[in-house]
């Protein structure tokens, strides 16, 4: 029987909890420091409050590099000087789930020159757990609380709990990397982690939240058009009052209760009141955006389905059975090269990459069209070239 290694509680940075810097000249000291050795990669981390705000704003960044230590810096304090903007802009970052952070520290315009993601690296090395503490536990044999990952960051001033939990997530980062990109290099991983690495870093980020009001929790109980149009309304005049108000939409009305208003909407006020929380009802601002939804002409009434290209795959097995055969056939194929290699499917290939290809080729193209055609749909020279000969084989032994 094999002994479970020890883990060690990581509770307070190593060198003591550093002030936050909310003046210009503490992190031009920060950056001298950082700059004597330009060879170090930068730990990185953002706090959010997207639980408590519109906006997706960065309240707090963390970095951390060995000659320079850990800053704590507050963005609404003061402008991030040029000199931090170029600094970072030509080290590689040190991130995990890059994707979540990379779009609230480009509207401080920071923004890296290369990147190591650990939660990507995890995921490619097929690892369990992928979220910071347990990769952090896997490699360093160190436990790391997480108990302040949703609280509110635009609090001033930030508790001392908090700011030692910020700083601990970039305490042991660059030491993270450093085992992971040597599994990634015995598992001969290491250029398809560049790969995604890269991809990460020049993409394009959506919006942290929903832009559309079908992006709905529950708007499947809803039946009926007009029910569907007071939705509309009230998502919409909801999200005006959350960025007016800087405040997260569920804190204006949670989406349950504005689907069950309305569902109800088209019997009347007092059916529409009671679905309601009885602090939001008789409040005209939510009766009179569904009543807008419910009084439109016909022609400006919602579909009840929103058309999207393919459609959705749900559908396939009874509108499209065809469609949906060969679909199966590619996702299990892929999903069994996927576990050869040791890592999760969508990872090898985007779910959505994978049902696009599969609804615009009904006939079985060459191997090397079908590599042409990932990659126009955006898969990485890599996943072009794992995903590729298993998609023809399995399409080709079916006929």
């Amino acid at each position: 029987m094999t002994d479970t290694p020890a883990v060690t509680d990581l509770t307070a940075p190593r060198d003591g909890l550093v002030p936050v810097i909310d003046r210009i000249q503490p992190l031009l000291a920060w950056c001298e420091r950082a700059a004597s050795a330009p060879e170090e990669a930068v730990a990185v981390d953002a706090e959010r409050a997207s639980s408590y705000r519109y906006s997706s704003r960065a309240y707090l960044v963390q970095l951390r590099t060995e000659a320079a230590g850990t800053a704590l810096i507050d963005p609404l304090a003061f402008t991030l000087p040029g000199t931090l903007k170029s600094l970072l802009a030509e080290r590689e970052w040190v991130l995990h789930a890059a994707g979540q952070d990379l779009p609230s520290l480009a509207e401080l315009d920071l923004r890296p020159g290369t990147l190591f993601d650990t939660e990507l690296a995890a995921r490619l090395l097929g690892m369990e757990r992928v979220g910071l503490g347990a990769v952090v536990e896997d490699t360093l044999g160190l436990h790391l609380a997480k108990e302040h990952s949703a609280a509110d960051w635009s609090k001033r001033p930030l508790p001392e709990g908090w700011l030692t939990y910020a700083a601990l997530d970039v305490e042991v980062l660059v030491e993270v990397r450093d085992v992971l990109q040597e599994r990634l290099q015995e598992a001969g991983k290491e250029d398809w982690a560049l790969q995604e690495f890269e991809h990460e870093r020049a993409r394009e980020h959506g919006p942290t939240r929903s832009s559309s009001w079908r992006g709905l929790h529950g708007l499947g109980a809803l039946r009926s058009v007009r029910q569907l149009a007071a939705a509309r309304e009230m998502w919409t005049r909801r999200d005006e009052i959350a960025g007016s108000q800087d405040l997260s939409p569920h804190r204006v009305i949670k989406d349950r209760d504005l689907v069950a208003a309305a569902k109800e909407a088209p019997r009347g006020r007092e059916a529409f009141d009671r679905a309601l929380p009885s602090k939001l009802r008789r409040k005209d601002v939510w009766w009179q955006a569904a009543r807008t939804g419910l009084d439109l002409p016909p022609a400006h009434l919602p579909e009840r389905n929103e058309r999207s290209y393919p459609p959705p795959h749900k559908l396939w097995s009874k509108k499209y059975p065809e469609v949906a055969e060969r679909y199966q056939l590619v996702r299990a194929a892929a999903g069994q090269r996927a576990e050869d290699l040791e890592m999760p499917p969508e990872n090898l290939l985007q779910p959505a990459v994978l049902r696009e290809w599969v609804w615009e080729h009904e006939q079985v193209p060459a191997e090397s069209e079908i590599a042409d055609q990932l990659t126009a749909l955006g898969a990485r020279p890599w996943q072009v070239e794992q995903a590729a000969p298993v998609i023809h084989r399995a399409l080709t032994e079916q006929d």
